[in-house]
């Protein structure tokens, strides 16, 4: 479950703690202190899960421990129950407490609660809708796009430029562009296999950022670490960056080109060729609704040439604007 989705889940959460609320106060189930202390208890607890749930998400999103997508996680799990538990005890505790205090301000937890949730339910709603459909924040996690990004930049992802993405489909609708050639684009790793390894670790779940290099239908190739789009050599490009002293040798025996094009589709190149496709790869033709991309630091980036095309219903949107650090802000390009 990725972050923004997380958000979503706990503005419910709390929503559905504001109805409940209110329909239990209809019924006049208030009018029994165990009732107002066991219900603040319960707003403590979702408290405690929240705050144990976005912690861990927080800290999977700037480590590189990969997601598990579509699923909770068995650490989110135990600590978010855990967190949740202990939040409710201490919250029945401090109830019961308040009330051989003051009995009179009973009902303050009630109405602190309400108010909190309520301002917990419309900012989570609101803040899911805007990182599901328009604008993102996304932190640079390794040197694959350097010079152009470096690592712990913050940018800002335009989510709606290739058209909204529909949750759980990953289609667009009302696109404003089509992805392009040269477009910086984030995406979620194309290979949904949990114990696939690619670049020596496990990279499903996790969000990567690339230069969109070929297009559907288009056949690409690298010899010599060029890079070739349908035969002719991919230039100018400014922003590609070469860092390793040596090339890797033309691989002496590379498989049939239809086997060599099924096994790069499959996302089962590497595994096959190890790092060779690096340095020589291809030509392999970009299937319809997929896109080939690679990192400007082309010795050091895990991309296309490893684990294969990229779908469009995986891109998340196109990087737009540097905000940290200041003096590096500007429009990624």
């Amino acid at each position: 479950m990725s972050i923004e989705y997380a958000i979503l889940f706990l503005a419910v959460l709390f929503g559905a703690y504001v109805w409940a609320g209110r329909a239990l106060n209809a019924r006049g189930a208030w009018s029994r202190p165990i009732a107002l202390q066991a219900w603040h208890g319960v707003f403590c607890a979702l408290a405690g899960f929240a705050a144990a749930f976005i912690g861990l998400k927080w800290l999977e999103n700037n480590s590189q421990a990969p997601a598990i997508p579509g699923a909770w996680s068995a650490r989110e799990i135990f600590w978010g129950l855990a967190a949740a538990l202990a939040s409710a005890a201490l919250g029945f505790w401090r109830a019961r407490k308040s009330r051989r205090e003051s009995p009179s301000h009973q009902t303050d937890f009630l109405d602190n609660d309400m108010e909190w949730a309520e301002t917990v339910f419309s900012a989570g709603l609101m803040a899911s809708v805007l990182m599901i459909f328009f604008l993102q924040a996304f932190k640079i996690p390794s040197s694959s796009m350097e010079r152009t990004l470096l690592i712990g930049d913050h940018l800002f992802v335009n989510k709606f430029l290739y058209g909204l993405r529909v949750p759980v489909s990953g289609k667009r609708i009302l696109p404003l562009k089509r992805v392009s050639r040269g477009d910086i684009a984030v995406f979620q790793f194309p290979d949904p296999n949990p114990k696939a390894v690619h670049c020596g670790s496990v990279q499903v779940g996790r969000a990567f950022i690339k230069r969109v290099i070929g297009l559907p239908g288009e056949t690409v190739a690298v010899q010599d670490g060029l890079v070739y789009v349908n035969g002719k050599r991919l230039e100018p490009e400014p922003y590609a960056v070469y860092s390793a002293a040596m090339r890797f040798p033309k691989p002496d025996a590379p498989p049939p080109p239809a086997l060599y094009q099924k096994l790069w589709e499959n996302h089962e190149l590497d595994q096959r060729l190890g790092n060779a496709e690096r340095d020589f790869f291809g030509p392999v033709k970009v299937p319809p609704g997929s896109y080939f991309l690679m990192g400007d630091n082309r010795d050091r980036s895990c991309d296309s040439r490893y684990w294969g095309p990229v779908p469009l219903k995986d891109i998340e949107g196109k990087a737009w604007f540097i905000y940290w650090p200041l003096g590096r802000s500007g429009v990624a390009r």
